[in-house]
């Protein structure tokens, strides 16, 4: 036998979906250990004897990994299936024969860098409050806000009840007409950044992420995708405490 891993991690791992996801498929009851369902979360398995199914299709770890970084456009939503029939970032993208998933959250109305892979336990890091990793964003508002409006962003916003700020906000261009201010924040609190804003009675016209830990956007153009590189991968493996991978798991040709 060999050790012991919770379910959630399992599916992630085997690029199924980010743990919170696995969890949303074991609620939905599409999980099923040794044939049979599983209705409870934090179950623990072992891979070298369990058998895991999702919807009828046996689970198996991933051996190569794929890591992408997407600049999204407004419009589109963060999500790879809408029953609605709304624009998802997956129109964006060619076919994979490897899935990959979006790592962390930006609204449909919002833009920039999107990470999305295969590598569960990378994702799972990259999102979790524990780790810090720090998200950067343009954000323009109509007008300009003043200076009281400035302390008390910095000082910090309540929403849900807790004191939020970010950890870097400067002004980067500011006219009556309108404003750049660069935004810095190393939480996921759903639409933080557009709440913060609305406190202070100020209207965000765009919002564009530009980095994602070390990760940057660059000059990627809207709707456009490439695979990160070598040393991208491991800066941001770096960055949440995992061992860098000195040789790539797959090619481009492989991924596709």
């Amino acid at each position: 036998m060999g050790p012991l891993i919770r379910l959630n991690k399992f599916l992630s791992q085997a690029g199924l979906a980010s743990r919170r996801q696995a969890d949303e498929l074991i609620q939905q009851g599409r999980v099923f250990l040794n044939g049979e369902a599983v209705t409870s979360l934090g179950v623990k398995i072992d891979p070298a004897v369990d058998s895991v199914e999702v919807d009828g299709r046996p689970v198996k770890p991933v051996q190569k990994f794929v890591y992408i970084l997407l600049h999204k456009p407004p419009g589109y939503l963060v999500t790879l299936r809408d029953p609605f029939g709304r624009q998802t970032i997956l129109e964006l993208l060619p076919s994979f024969s490897l899935r990959v998933f979006p790592v962390g959250r930006l609204d449909a109305a919002s833009e920039g860098l999107l990470l999305l892979t295969n590598d569960g336990e990378l994702a799972f890091r990259l999102t979790h409050p524990r780790y810090g990793i720090r998200k950067t964003y343009v954000v323009k508002v109509k007008g300009r806000l003043e200076s009281r409006e400035v302390k008390r962003i910095k000082k910090g916003i309540f929403l849900d009840g807790q004191r939020v700020k970010p950890d870097k906000f400067v002004p980067l261009v500011e006219t009556k007409r309108g404003s750049r201010y660069l935004v810095v924040i190393h939480e996921g609190r759903k639409r933080e950044i557009r709440r913060i804003f609305q406190a202070v009675g100020a209207e965000v016209v765009e919002l564009k992420r530009i980095k994602f830990g070390p990760l940057s956007l660059g000059k990627l153009k809207k709707g456009a995708w490439r695979y990160l590189r070598r040393e991208e991968i491991n800066s941001l493996k770096k960055a949440v405490g995992l061992e860098a991978d000195p040789a790539p798991k797959t090619s481009h040709k492989e991924a596709r």
